[in-house]
């Protein structure tokens, strides 16, 4: 019987068992979705899909612009309630509310999910960027106020600009883009200095042995870009370090909640709301 090879590990491994995440991702509920990377389209298709990011980024900039300072967790929605890490993002997310801050996430199941809900459980606020997608990415039931968006780009917009620091529970494809995007952001000075904290050592010490045994060797990293990335399965050190940074480096200062004024002409009250989706 032939074994199963990895391409990249000479050890043999055990195929997975058909899961209903196989499909996942998959297909796009809308064909125009599936357009959109097709190359040049009539001018009138192009500035109509143009309009339409415009108008998402529109949406997303009003959902949000009553929040306090943020925290961003990224995450799988594959963990189940009675996993190891759905439990440590739900501890992250009581300590972040209890610290003041609102907890963002990508508004889905799983570890998304577990920060949320700690947050409510804290009597914080609790706000999810969610994307349409076939399967999996449905709004969970502990947000205060969510926007569900189409394009991909536009939600990591929204997960970037209101946070003071993120953290990265284990995850997929999804979170490794999460990562990579955030660093990159730091790395070259568009974001300046934000905590970046994997959670997980043994989820997330093989990519790090990675970046430093590859990358920084190769030189195709620096040194201080692998030292912007912290690793920790410790909920306090996550806690001080993002304290002392939006302290120390940003000068926050912790007083009675200030939000700027609504604007009754553009119909905001305020108000923490449901986003309805398109």
């Amino acid at each position: 019987m032939d074994d199963t090879r990895s391409p990249i590990l000479e050890e043999p491994i055990e195929p997975p068992p058909p899961s209903p995440h196989d499909t996942w991702g998959k297909t796009t509920p809308e064909v125009e979705e599936g357009r959109f990377l097709e190359g040049p389209q009539p001018r009138r298709h192009e500035l109509r899909r143009a309009w339409r990011i415009f108008l998402e980024f529109v949406r997303g900039f009003r959902a949000f612009a009553f929040l306090g300072p943020c925290v961003t967790v990224f995450g799988s929605a594959r963990f189940k309630e009675d996993e190891r890490y759905y439990q440590l993002a739900r501890d992250l997310g009581r300590r972040l509310a209890g610290a003041g801050f609102t907890v963002m996430t990508g508004g889905g199941p799983g570890i998304m999910e577990a920060a949320n809900r700690g947050a409510q459980e804290a009597g914080g606020r609790s706000v999810g960027c969610n994307i349409t997608l076939p399967q999996e990415q449905k709004p969970n039931p502990y947000l205060d106020n969510w926007i569900e968006l189409r394009y991909f780009f536009v939600r990591k917009v929204m997960l970037v600009k209101y946070s003071y620091a993120f953290v990265a529970m284990p995850g997929g494809y999804g979170t490794m883009d999460e990562i990579f995007e955030t660093v990159t952001l730091i790395q070259t000075g568009k974001i300046k200095d934000f905590p970046l904290i994997l959670m997980g050592v043994d989820y997330w010490q093989p990519l790090l042995q990675f970046l430093y045994g590859k990358m920084v060797r190769a030189g195709t990293i620096a040194r201080g870009d692998f030292d912007r990335i912290t690793l920790t399965d410790s909920p306090e050190e996550a806690m001080r370090l993002i304290l002392a940074a939006a302290t120390n480096k940003f000068g926050l200062i912790w007083q009675p909640e200030h939000r700027p004024h609504p604007l009754h002409v553009l119909g905001e009250d305020g108000r923490t709301k449901v986003a309805e989706p398109r």
